[in-house]
């Protein structure tokens, strides 16, 4: 049976708790009454099953299990999309619906649980989904440029093409890394679930919420890394890129929703920062006390490590210089706005960038460590290349949103402190990304795809 998820309405996207979709119990208390409309519902053209969300009794949150053939369920004609074509995208209108009671799917009242889990799980998936994009599009660019010859070689030889295409490997094996990694996290979470256990959704439902915030990273990174990836894969195509006939065509369309569905990357971005604190206040993340430290360390702390030796020492270094970049912010902003931060959302949006940034660069580097440690310097040359190219850039991408949120924060002689103390942490010598990108690319065109 195929089911259709059905939460969004004409007024309620991002604020799902906006439904004006409700439910009213029968008089003979046997089924809840449905009326409203949902918008954009993915399988709806196809669906055997719907689960919406109304409120019962205009107030009462609540998820339902809903067949195609019940009385009052309809749907609208498909909507004419710019891409993912292949999916069908419908409206669907519930209009006296009867729905049996025994089909309210946990509790009444209580489908905001329902409904946030299925996103987060939905978010994890679709990092996943991108990165099976960015994969494609990488090869179907190399081989174009192995096989387009302009000035009399391949363009695949010219160094700014390679750029591209080390770029575009690079931040693919970060994407995997991030979705391995937090793949293996809820896993490992799951596995100790009783399958036979009584309350076996509600323990499935805590395991999922746990990496919540994992999965609202991996579904910022890798929506906008995947629609960076096609970017320049048509761009390596020029003209021909722009053209219908051409697979990459497709790839540009279909990818620009990735950033949009599941929750828009700048809601994703705030509830970063909303469950970062909330678990903070709660005592599930010491992230309290380790921003104290923080600032009681700055007028001694610096880096240990400055220059690269290439066994990724640097890299660690500069991980954790940005981890405690992340703690110096986030202190700051909570202590000048307290809890009028929430209305700040320029810089929350910064620091969860820099969180972002975090376990990218954590991930990548996690993972060519263990390469490293399994196969030896050599077999692990192309992915050490990646995590220093990545790590060099993506630190001055966190020092860049550091200073921007503290630029917000505070001014005067409050912010020349706080830069210099952010000046303390940034103090690393670049590494020879133009170099190393060279080496990665000419790895990934002899391979002549993503090479992991």
């Amino acid at each position: 049976m195929i089911v259709a998820y059905a939460l969004t309405e004409p007024e309620a996207g991002s604020d799902a708790l906006n439904a004006k979709t409700v439910a009213m119990l029968s008089p003979d208390g046997k089924y809840y009454i449905l009326n409203g409309q949902k918008q954009f519902i993915t399988n709806a053209g196809i669906a055997d099953v719907f689960v919406p969300y109304a409120k019962v009794d205009g107030d009462k949150f609540t998820s339902f299990i809903v067949e195609r053939k019940f009385e009052g369920v309809s749907v609208d004609e498909e909507e004419s999309k710019m891409g993912v074509k292949g999916s069908s995208t419908r409206s669907v209108i519930f209009a006296d619906a009867k729905v049996p009671v025994e089909n309210v799917l946990g509790e009444v009242g209580r489908g905001h649980v329902v409904a946030f889990n299925t996103l987060n799980v939905g978010r994890f998936k679709l990092g996943a989904g991108c990165l099976g994009g960015a994969k494609s599009a990488l090869q179907v660019a190399v081989t174009y440029a192995k096989q387009r010859v302009q000035f009399g070689q391949p363009i695949a030889e010219f160094g700014l093409i390679k750029h591209k295409i080390a770029e575009m490997a690079i931040r693919t094996f970060t994407m995997e890394s991030m979705v391995y990694r937090t793949a293996a996290l809820v896993d490992r979470v799951l596995q100790r679930i009783d399958p036979h256990a009584e309350d076996i959704g509600i323990q499935l439902a805590k395991g999922i919420e746990e990496y919540a915030i994992e999965d609202s990273i991996n579904k910022i990174y890798c929506s906008e890394m995947t629609g960076y990836t096609v970017d320049e894969a048509v761009q390596i195509h020029g003209g021909y890129g722009y053209i219908h006939d051409y697979a990459i065509e497709r790839g540009y369309r279909d990818s620009r929703i990735n950033r949009i569905w599941e929750g828009t990357n700048e809601i994703n971005r705030l509830l970063i920062m909303d469950m970062l604190t909330k678990r903070a206040m709660k005592n599930r993340l010491p992230v309290l006390a380790a921003a104290q430290k923080v600032a009681s360390e700055l007028l001694t702390l610096r880096p240990k490590i400055e220059s690269d030796d290439g066994k990724l020492t640097l890299q660690k270094e500069m991980v954790e210089m940005s981890k405690k970049i992340a703690l110096l912010v986030a202190g700051a902003a909570v202590q000048k706005y307290m809890m009028k931060l929430v209305e700040e959302q320029e810089i929350l949006a910064s620091i969860s960038d820099i969180v972002i940034e975090v376990f990218a660069m954590e991930s990548a580097l996690l993972r060519a460590t263990k390469t490293m440690e399994k196969y030896g310097d050599e077999k692990s040359q192309i992915q050490k290349a990646m995590v220093k190219v990545y790590v060099n850039d993506a630190f001055d991408r966190v020092e860049g949103f550091a200073k921007q949120a503290l630029a917000a924060i505070a001014e005067g002689d409050t912010l020349r402190t706080q830069l210099s103390a952010l000046k303390k942490l940034t103090r690393f010598t670049p590494v020879n990304t133009i170099g190393l990108r060279r080496e990665i690319a000419d790895f990934v065109i002899k391979m002549g795809k993503y090479p992991f």
